[in-house]
């Protein structure tokens, strides 16, 4: 049985778990993050149309001009974005 999200958040948050167990919680989820980037920079390149979540919670979207080891730069119409390539999806 899958745990939720929510399910997890409140057994952290509830929980009485040690500072080590915290860590492994926390390198737990940094690698997923990692494993992501490398998932995203393995398919997109530049030139790529993508869309992304901006700071305001809006769908973004533009072209990848520069890919970098963990962010790339997305230039949409306004402005030039670093966005976590973890963030970015194809449009």
């Amino acid at each position: 049985m899958a745990l939720t999200v929510q399910e997890i958040n409140r057994s952290i948050i509830a929980g009485s778990f040690t500072p080590d167990e915290l860590t492994s919680i926390t390198q737990a989820i940094t690698f997923a993050r990692s494993q992501l980037a490398r998932q995203a920079r393995r398919t997109l390149t530049v030139g790529d149309v993508v869309k992304f979540r901006g700071r305001a919670g809006i769908v973004e979207s533009g072209v990848i001009t520069k890919i970098m080891i963990k962010r790339a730069l997305v230039k949409t119409p306004t402005i030039t974005w670093r966005v976590p390539m973890s963030l970015l999806e194809a449009a």
